[in-house]
């Protein structure tokens, strides 16, 4: 009889643990504000009750998401870290070689939404992106752009639109979209090119303006804002939110998060709180993701080699 009991309780012992069986840390490779955080803390309300256990944002801005990245791909391939980033993880690998053979490791679990950049300006800039340009090309080296940091897609989007108008416009790199507005909201930063979802609030308050979509269409929650590429052809920049695992992380971990995420953005008041934000849910398996992240990767690397761009670790 204790025999039977014992190989019961060693039985019950051999069951794996549900996942997640505590709370999960979500790194945010960016200050509070921007649009990854605020993407992220929707992402983990939604995750908490799929799930039955908190996903706790930590922020952890620098270097263009570099530092969140980095604490994320050495971070134990257990679950319990994860990372909510955005196109910002392509452009850092393309940016740092070192960070591209550190984080290319990272376990793809899904991307949750797509968004569009915005050009926009403190409103005492011209109200138009012809007239930007125009002003830039009459006082070069005058104005300044704000980034998340060295290496992030704002500042890849930035210099893409700088060597295709060749104009010379000062980078002042920030730890974050959030970190850099009170600044742009002052003037003493003068343009940002960076998601509509941080931003929105300030458009409609007209503390900034919005001037051209950087997408191929324009964005339902701005449909008076043209297209860059009706003034600058060619240029088309989207970005794009995802969630990433340390490398090594189980295959049934990855597949448990990818369920309940692909869950949550068909839901319905996800989609639309997306939506007023700017952000296309999405959705889709670890591998599309992968692939999105390779083709981005791919493209950055381009720019960053014309522009001369490095990151200091």
């Amino acid at each position: 009889m204790l025999l039977a009991a014992g190989v019961a309780c060693a039985s019950a012992y051999a069951q794996p643990v549900t996942y997640p069986a505590r709370p999960v840390r979500l790194v945010v490779p960016f200050a509070p504000g921007g649009g990854a955080d605020i993407a992220a803390r929707q992402i983990a309300a939604k995750l908490a009750e799929q799930l039955g256990q908190q996903f706790v944002i930590d922020n952890r801005g620098g270097g263009g998401g570099y530092i969140g990245m980095g604490i994320t791909a050495n971070a134990t391939p257990n679950g319990y870290t994860l990372l909510f980033t955005s196109a910002s993880y392509a452009a850092t690998m393309a940016t740092r070689s070192s960070a591209h053979a550190a984080l290319k490791g990272l376990a793809p679990v899904i991307e949750v939404g797509s968004s569009h950049y915005v050009v926009s300006v403190h409103p005492s800039l011209p109200d138009s992106l012809k007239g930007l340009i125009d002003l830039a090309r009459d006082k070069p080296g005058q104005l300044s752009y704000a980034s998340p940091g060295v290496g992030s897609l704002g500042h890849l989007a930035s210099e893409l639109l700088l060597q295709t108008t060749k104009l010379k416009v000062l980078h002042v790199p920030y730890k974050g979209v959030g970190n850099a507005m009170p600044d742009l909201l002052s003037g003493r930063t003068s343009i940002v090119i960076t998601p509509a979802v941080a931003l929105v609030p300030h458009f409609r308050a007209g503390r900034l303006r919005a001037l051209a979509v950087t997408g191929a269409a324009r964005m339902a929650d701005l449909p008076d804002v043209p297209l860059v590429s009706d003034i600058v052809p060619g240029y088309v920049v989207n970005t794009w939110y995802a969630m990433l695992a340390p490398g090594g992380t189980p295959r049934p971990v990855i597949n448990t998060l990818n369920t309940a995420l692909n869950k949550i953005v068909s839901d319905r008041e996800l989609k639309k709180s997306f939506e007023g934000q700017g952000i296309d849910a999405t959705g889709g398996t670890p591998e599309r993701l992968a692939k999105i992240v390779r083709d981005d990767f791919e493209r950055w690397s381009k720019v960053v080699k014309s522009a001369g761009i490095t990151a200091s670790d």
